[in-house]
Protein backbone atom coordinates (compact mmCIF):
# COMPACT_ATOMS: atom_id res chain seq x y z
CA UNK A 1 0.00 0.00 0.00
CA UNK A 2 1.30 3.49 -0.88
CA UNK A 3 1.40 5.91 1.94
CA UNK A 4 -1.31 8.81 2.86
CA UNK A 5 1.16 11.25 1.47
CA UNK A 6 1.51 9.77 -2.13
CA UNK A 7 -1.78 8.92 -2.06
CA UNK A 8 -3.08 13.00 -1.63
CA UNK A 9 -0.41 13.70 -4.32
CA UNK A 10 -1.75 11.18 -6.78
CA UNK A 11 -5.19 13.29 -6.27
CA UNK A 12 -3.95 16.69 -7.23
CA UNK A 13 -1.64 14.85 -10.27
CA UNK A 14 -5.00 13.60 -11.88
CA UNK A 15 -4.19 10.04 -11.10
CA UNK A 16 -6.20 7.93 -9.45
CA UNK A 17 -5.56 7.14 -5.76
CA UNK A 18 -5.69 4.08 -3.84
CA UNK A 19 -8.52 5.50 -1.56
CA UNK A 20 -10.61 8.17 -1.06
CA UNK A 21 -8.83 10.81 1.24
CA UNK A 22 -10.44 11.81 4.66
CA UNK A 23 -8.37 14.49 6.22
CA UNK A 24 -8.62 16.01 9.63
CA UNK A 25 -8.59 19.76 10.60
CA UNK A 26 -9.18 21.58 13.84
CA UNK A 27 -8.57 25.22 14.53
CA UNK A 28 -9.77 27.95 17.29
CA UNK A 29 -13.44 27.93 15.58
CA UNK A 30 -13.77 24.03 14.86
CA UNK A 31 -12.88 22.76 18.14
CA UNK A 32 -13.27 19.18 18.58
CA UNK A 33 -16.33 18.43 21.33
CA UNK A 34 -14.10 16.70 24.57
CA UNK A 35 -17.31 14.72 25.54
CA UNK A 36 -16.30 11.32 25.59
CA UNK A 37 -12.82 11.78 24.32
CA UNK A 38 -10.10 9.73 25.35
CA UNK A 39 -8.44 11.40 27.64
CA UNK A 40 -4.84 11.10 26.03
CA UNK A 41 -6.39 12.88 23.01
CA UNK A 42 -7.69 15.50 25.13
CA UNK A 43 -4.24 15.69 27.23
CA UNK A 44 -2.74 16.24 23.44
CA UNK A 45 -4.98 18.71 22.21
CA UNK A 46 -5.08 20.80 24.87
CA UNK A 47 -6.77 24.23 23.81
CA UNK A 48 -7.03 24.25 20.11
CA UNK A 49 -5.01 27.47 18.89
CA UNK A 50 -3.89 28.45 15.51
CA UNK A 51 -1.22 26.88 13.36
CA UNK A 52 -0.49 24.40 16.51
CA UNK A 53 0.05 20.54 16.30
CA UNK A 54 -3.80 19.93 17.23
CA UNK A 55 -4.75 19.09 13.73
CA UNK A 56 -1.95 16.35 13.32
CA UNK A 57 -2.52 15.35 16.42
CA UNK A 58 -6.53 15.03 15.72
CA UNK A 59 -5.98 13.31 12.07
CA UNK A 60 -3.22 10.50 13.38
CA UNK A 61 -5.47 9.61 16.56
CA UNK A 62 -8.80 9.27 14.17
CA UNK A 63 -6.21 7.59 11.77
CA UNK A 64 -6.91 10.32 9.06
CA UNK A 65 -5.27 11.76 6.55
CA UNK A 66 -2.94 14.87 7.32
CA UNK A 67 -3.54 17.97 5.40
CA UNK A 68 -1.83 20.72 8.43
CA UNK A 69 -1.81 24.35 7.71
CA UNK A 70 0.77 27.08 8.71
CA UNK A 71 1.19 30.68 8.11
CA UNK A 72 3.38 31.81 5.14
CA UNK A 73 7.41 32.70 6.59
CA UNK A 74 7.21 35.79 6.40
CA UNK A 75 8.19 39.03 7.93
CA UNK A 76 6.80 42.75 8.25
CA UNK A 77 8.31 46.39 8.27
CA UNK A 78 6.86 49.71 7.22
CA UNK A 79 8.42 52.75 7.21
CA UNK A 80 6.16 55.78 6.19
CA UNK A 81 2.99 53.88 8.01
CA UNK A 82 2.20 53.50 11.57
CA UNK A 83 -0.73 51.90 13.37
CA UNK A 84 -2.21 53.58 17.19
CA UNK A 85 -4.29 51.18 18.96
CA UNK A 86 -6.57 51.76 21.79
CA UNK A 87 -9.20 49.77 23.55
CA UNK A 88 -12.38 50.48 24.67
CA UNK A 89 -14.48 47.89 26.64
CA UNK A 90 -14.67 44.80 24.04
CA UNK A 91 -13.83 46.88 21.01
CA UNK A 92 -10.31 47.21 19.42
CA UNK A 93 -9.49 50.63 17.47
CA UNK A 94 -6.77 50.39 15.28
CA UNK A 95 -6.07 54.31 13.27
CA UNK A 96 -3.71 53.96 10.54
CA UNK A 97 -1.73 57.11 9.60
CA UNK A 98 -0.27 57.34 6.02
CA UNK A 99 1.34 60.10 4.00
CA UNK A 100 -2.18 59.93 2.04
CA UNK A 101 -4.59 59.93 4.93
CA UNK A 102 -5.54 58.11 7.85
CA UNK A 103 -7.57 55.02 7.81
CA UNK A 104 -9.63 53.52 11.02
CA UNK A 105 -11.37 49.90 11.80
CA UNK A 106 -12.73 48.68 14.74
CA UNK A 107 -12.97 44.67 15.66
CA UNK A 108 -15.14 43.95 18.33
CA UNK A 109 -14.62 40.65 20.73
CA UNK A 110 -17.51 38.57 21.57
CA UNK A 111 -16.54 36.08 23.19
CA UNK A 112 -14.26 35.00 25.74
CA UNK A 113 -12.63 32.37 23.56
CA UNK A 114 -11.21 35.56 21.15
CA UNK A 115 -13.79 35.41 18.66
CA UNK A 116 -14.54 39.01 17.16
CA UNK A 117 -16.02 40.58 14.04
CA UNK A 118 -15.21 44.15 12.64
CA UNK A 119 -18.04 46.78 13.06
CA UNK A 120 -16.04 49.42 10.86
CA UNK A 121 -13.69 48.71 7.90
CA UNK A 122 -10.94 50.75 7.25
CA UNK A 123 -12.01 51.84 3.76
CA UNK A 124 -15.41 53.70 3.76
CA UNK A 125 -15.61 55.43 0.21
CA UNK A 126 -13.79 55.97 -2.59
CA UNK A 127 -11.48 58.85 -0.07
CA UNK A 128 -9.76 55.79 1.74
CA UNK A 129 -8.80 53.84 -1.39
CA UNK A 130 -5.35 56.42 -1.26
CA UNK A 131 -4.39 55.73 1.94
CA UNK A 132 -5.13 52.08 1.71
CA UNK A 133 -2.34 52.04 -1.45
CA UNK A 134 -0.18 53.52 1.05
CA UNK A 135 -0.14 50.82 3.79
CA UNK A 136 0.54 48.08 0.71
CA UNK A 137 3.24 50.37 -0.71
CA UNK A 138 5.00 51.13 2.30
CA UNK A 139 4.94 47.13 3.64
CA UNK A 140 8.51 45.67 3.55
CA UNK A 141 8.23 41.73 3.27
CA UNK A 142 11.55 39.53 4.05
CA UNK A 143 11.49 36.00 4.46
CA UNK A 144 11.77 34.75 8.25
CA UNK A 145 14.36 32.14 8.68
CA UNK A 146 12.85 31.18 11.78
CA UNK A 147 9.46 31.11 10.57
CA UNK A 148 10.95 28.83 7.59
CA UNK A 149 12.61 26.43 9.99
CA UNK A 150 9.20 25.83 11.54
CA UNK A 151 7.56 25.11 8.52
CA UNK A 152 10.21 22.74 7.74
CA UNK A 153 9.93 21.67 11.14
CA UNK A 154 5.73 20.75 11.02
CA UNK A 155 6.59 18.81 7.76
CA UNK A 156 9.01 16.50 8.72
CA UNK A 157 6.70 15.60 11.60
CA UNK A 158 4.15 15.56 8.99
CA UNK A 159 6.49 13.05 7.20
CA UNK A 160 4.88 10.05 4.86
CA UNK A 161 1.18 11.06 6.62
CA UNK A 162 -0.32 13.45 4.57
CA UNK A 163 1.42 17.32 3.49
CA UNK A 164 0.81 20.76 4.52
CA UNK A 165 -0.58 24.05 3.64
CA UNK A 166 0.26 27.42 3.80
CA UNK A 167 -2.64 30.01 4.44
CA UNK A 168 -2.39 33.52 2.23
CA UNK A 169 -3.93 36.56 1.73
CA UNK A 170 -6.98 36.03 -0.59
CA UNK A 171 -7.20 37.57 -3.55
CA UNK A 172 -7.33 41.65 -3.38
CA UNK A 173 -10.95 41.44 -3.67
CA UNK A 174 -12.07 38.72 -1.66
CA UNK A 175 -9.57 40.63 1.09
CA UNK A 176 -11.42 43.86 0.34
CA UNK A 177 -15.17 42.48 1.54
CA UNK A 178 -13.37 40.00 4.22
CA UNK A 179 -11.17 42.87 6.10
CA UNK A 180 -10.99 46.38 4.29
CA UNK A 181 -13.98 47.81 3.39
CA UNK A 182 -16.53 45.18 3.64
CA UNK A 183 -19.53 44.02 1.39
CA UNK A 184 -21.73 47.18 1.13
CA UNK A 185 -18.91 49.83 0.64
CA UNK A 186 -17.69 47.54 -2.31
CA UNK A 187 -20.51 46.99 -3.73
CA UNK A 188 -20.49 51.28 -3.88
CA UNK A 189 -16.49 51.44 -4.85
CA UNK A 190 -17.15 48.73 -7.82
CA UNK A 191 -20.26 51.15 -9.24
CA UNK A 192 -19.16 54.59 -8.78
CA UNK A 193 -14.98 54.11 -8.79
CA UNK A 194 -14.11 51.66 -10.89
CA UNK A 195 -10.97 52.91 -11.90
CA UNK A 196 -10.08 53.65 -8.45
CA UNK A 197 -10.42 50.20 -6.87
CA UNK A 198 -8.70 48.72 -10.01
CA UNK A 199 -5.33 50.92 -9.13
CA UNK A 200 -5.78 50.05 -6.03
CA UNK A 201 -5.98 45.99 -6.83
CA UNK A 202 -2.65 46.32 -9.03
CA UNK A 203 -0.90 47.82 -5.81
CA UNK A 204 -2.32 45.14 -3.69
CA UNK A 205 -1.12 42.33 -6.35
CA UNK A 206 2.44 43.76 -6.43
CA UNK A 207 2.35 43.19 -2.66
CA UNK A 208 0.86 39.90 -2.70
CA UNK A 209 3.30 38.26 -5.57
CA UNK A 210 5.96 39.34 -2.84
CA UNK A 211 4.58 36.85 -0.11
CA UNK A 212 3.48 34.14 -2.89
CA UNK A 213 7.25 34.40 -3.85
CA UNK A 214 8.91 34.08 -1.06
CA UNK A 215 6.13 31.78 0.72
CA UNK A 216 6.10 29.18 -2.14
CA UNK A 217 10.35 28.58 -1.75
CA UNK A 218 9.68 27.01 1.86
CA UNK A 219 8.44 23.53 2.36
CA UNK A 220 4.98 23.73 2.30
CA UNK A 221 2.87 21.50 -0.32
CA UNK A 222 0.28 24.24 -1.17
CA UNK A 223 -0.48 27.64 -0.82
CA UNK A 224 -4.16 28.74 0.01
CA UNK A 225 -5.17 32.23 -0.26
CA UNK A 226 -8.07 32.51 1.91
CA UNK A 227 -10.90 34.07 0.47
CA UNK A 228 -13.79 32.64 1.35
CA UNK A 229 -15.13 33.06 -1.94
CA UNK A 230 -19.31 32.95 -2.14
CA UNK A 231 -22.10 35.11 -4.85
CA UNK A 232 -23.50 36.12 -1.30
CA UNK A 233 -20.54 39.22 -1.66
CA UNK A 234 -19.77 38.99 -4.84
CA UNK A 235 -21.28 38.80 -8.30
CA UNK A 236 -19.80 36.38 -10.90
CA UNK A 237 -18.97 39.38 -12.64
CA UNK A 238 -16.86 40.74 -10.10
CA UNK A 239 -15.27 37.56 -9.72
CA UNK A 240 -14.89 37.59 -13.99
CA UNK A 241 -13.36 41.02 -13.99
CA UNK A 242 -11.11 41.15 -11.20
CA UNK A 243 -10.31 37.46 -10.35
CA UNK A 244 -9.52 35.35 -13.34
CA UNK A 245 -6.14 37.12 -14.58
CA UNK A 246 -5.21 37.35 -11.10
CA UNK A 247 -5.61 33.74 -9.96
CA UNK A 248 -3.45 32.86 -12.91
CA UNK A 249 -1.08 35.09 -12.47
CA UNK A 250 -0.65 34.15 -8.80
CA UNK A 251 -0.99 30.39 -9.28
CA UNK A 252 1.85 30.86 -11.86
CA UNK A 253 4.33 32.07 -9.30
CA UNK A 254 3.54 29.13 -7.39
CA UNK A 255 3.07 26.41 -9.85
CA UNK A 256 6.47 27.55 -10.68
CA UNK A 257 8.10 26.41 -6.96
CA UNK A 258 6.60 23.19 -7.84
CA UNK A 259 3.75 24.23 -5.23
CA UNK A 260 0.07 23.51 -5.28
CA UNK A 261 -2.35 26.51 -5.04
CA UNK A 262 -5.34 26.24 -3.73
CA UNK A 263 -8.21 28.03 -3.47
CA UNK A 264 -10.28 28.71 -0.12
CA UNK A 265 -14.31 29.40 -1.39
CA UNK A 266 -16.42 28.42 1.95
CA UNK A 267 -19.57 30.03 0.90
CA UNK A 268 -22.01 29.70 -2.15
CA UNK A 269 -20.11 29.46 -4.99
CA UNK A 270 -21.95 27.15 -7.66
CA UNK A 271 -22.51 30.07 -10.33
CA UNK A 272 -18.56 30.83 -9.78
CA UNK A 273 -17.26 27.48 -10.52
CA UNK A 274 -17.27 27.62 -14.62
CA UNK A 275 -15.62 30.65 -13.99
CA UNK A 276 -12.70 28.45 -11.60
CA UNK A 277 -12.94 26.16 -14.17
CA UNK A 278 -11.04 28.52 -16.89
CA UNK A 279 -8.16 29.08 -13.89
CA UNK A 280 -5.07 27.48 -13.10
CA UNK A 281 -6.45 26.52 -9.79
CA UNK A 282 -5.37 22.89 -8.55
CA UNK A 283 -8.24 22.72 -5.79
CA UNK A 284 -11.47 24.27 -4.90
CA UNK A 285 -10.64 24.19 -0.54
CA UNK A 286 -13.79 24.24 1.88
CA UNK A 287 -16.05 23.42 -1.09
CA UNK A 288 -19.34 24.06 1.24
CA UNK A 289 -22.26 21.52 0.39
CA UNK A 290 -25.30 22.23 1.44
CA UNK A 291 -27.46 22.63 3.50
CA UNK A 292 -24.69 25.27 4.11
CA UNK A 293 -23.55 26.00 0.45
CA UNK A 294 -25.62 25.83 -2.38
CA UNK A 295 -23.87 22.85 -4.61
CA UNK A 296 -23.26 19.09 -4.48
CA UNK A 297 -20.04 17.38 -5.19
CA UNK A 298 -21.84 15.69 -8.03
CA UNK A 299 -23.33 19.02 -9.58
CA UNK A 300 -19.62 20.83 -8.41
CA UNK A 301 -17.67 18.31 -10.02
CA UNK A 302 -20.13 18.44 -13.58
CA UNK A 303 -19.54 22.38 -13.55
CA UNK A 304 -15.88 22.30 -13.11
CA UNK A 305 -15.58 19.46 -15.67
CA UNK A 306 -17.41 21.15 -18.21
CA UNK A 307 -16.89 19.20 -21.53
CA UNK A 308 -14.24 17.04 -19.92
CA UNK A 309 -15.39 13.69 -19.94
CA UNK A 310 -12.74 12.57 -17.56
CA UNK A 311 -14.06 15.39 -14.39
CA UNK A 312 -11.79 18.45 -15.64
CA UNK A 313 -8.90 18.66 -13.26
CA UNK A 314 -9.92 20.66 -10.35
CA UNK A 315 -9.81 18.40 -7.22
CA UNK A 316 -12.61 19.50 -4.95
CA UNK A 317 -11.77 19.53 -0.91
CA UNK A 318 -15.36 19.41 0.48
CA UNK A 319 -16.23 19.49 4.64
CA UNK A 320 -17.91 17.06 5.93
CA UNK A 321 -19.48 18.71 8.61
CA UNK A 322 -22.15 20.21 6.55
CA UNK A 323 -23.32 16.86 5.36
CA UNK A 324 -24.33 14.72 8.45
CA UNK A 325 -26.99 16.44 9.50
CA UNK A 326 -29.62 15.93 12.56
CA UNK A 327 -27.96 12.48 14.21
CA UNK A 328 -31.68 11.82 15.33
CA UNK A 329 -32.51 11.21 11.34
CA UNK A 330 -29.32 8.45 10.57
CA UNK A 331 -30.50 7.53 7.23
CA UNK A 332 -29.85 10.91 6.03
CA UNK A 333 -26.99 11.15 7.10
CA UNK A 334 -26.35 8.03 5.26
CA UNK A 335 -27.59 9.07 1.96
CA UNK A 336 -25.91 12.34 1.97
CA UNK A 337 -22.52 10.21 2.84
CA UNK A 338 -23.26 7.60 0.24
CA UNK A 339 -24.02 10.38 -2.33
CA UNK A 340 -20.95 12.36 -1.66
CA UNK A 341 -18.39 9.83 -2.05
CA UNK A 342 -20.34 8.23 -4.76
CA UNK A 343 -19.75 11.14 -6.88
CA UNK A 344 -15.79 11.41 -5.27
CA UNK A 345 -15.16 8.38 -7.21
CA UNK A 346 -13.90 9.90 -10.54
CA UNK A 347 -10.98 11.32 -8.21
CA UNK A 348 -10.10 14.67 -7.77
CA UNK A 349 -11.93 14.62 -4.07
CA UNK A 350 -10.62 14.42 -0.60
CA UNK A 351 -13.46 15.09 2.34
CA UNK A 352 -12.07 17.22 5.02
CA UNK A 353 -13.45 16.07 8.68
CA UNK A 354 -13.35 19.18 10.83
CA UNK A 355 -13.92 18.80 14.71
CA UNK A 356 -17.35 20.06 15.78
CA UNK A 357 -18.20 21.57 19.65
CA UNK A 358 -21.94 20.29 18.50
CA UNK A 359 -20.82 16.51 17.98
CA UNK A 360 -19.85 14.51 20.78
CA UNK A 361 -16.74 11.95 19.95
CA UNK A 362 -19.13 9.03 19.74
CA UNK A 363 -20.92 10.84 16.65
CA UNK A 364 -17.74 11.83 15.00
CA UNK A 365 -16.08 7.92 15.11
CA UNK A 366 -20.33 6.98 13.93
CA UNK A 367 -20.21 9.26 11.36
CA UNK A 368 -16.16 8.37 10.03
CA UNK A 369 -16.91 4.61 9.78
CA UNK A 370 -19.79 5.47 7.91
CA UNK A 371 -17.44 7.32 5.04
CA UNK A 372 -15.01 4.69 5.66
CA UNK A 373 -17.11 2.17 4.11
CA UNK A 374 -17.32 4.15 0.67
CA UNK A 375 -13.86 5.15 0.66
CA UNK A 376 -11.94 2.08 -1.14
CA UNK A 377 -12.06 2.73 -4.44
Amino acid sequence: MITPRENLLRVFRREMPEWIPIAGHVDPYNQPNRAGMDPALVKVLGEVGWCDESTMSFSRYLGLDIMDYLGPPLRMARKQTFAETAQSDADTITTWHTPRGDLRDVIRRCRDDGTSYRVEHLVKGPQDLPALAALFEDEQIEPDPDAAAAVRQRRELIGDDGMLMLFMPGTPLGMMYRVYSGVEALAYLYADAPAALRDLFAVMEKNYARQFRIAAQSDADALVPMDDTSTTVISPGMFAEFNLGYTDRTAAIVHEAGKLYFHHSCGLIRDLLPLYRQTQMDAVHAFTIPPIGNVTVADGRRLLAGDDPAGGRITIIAGLMQLSGPFDDWLAVQRSIREMFDAGRLGLFIASLFGEPERTMEQTVRLLDECRKYQTL
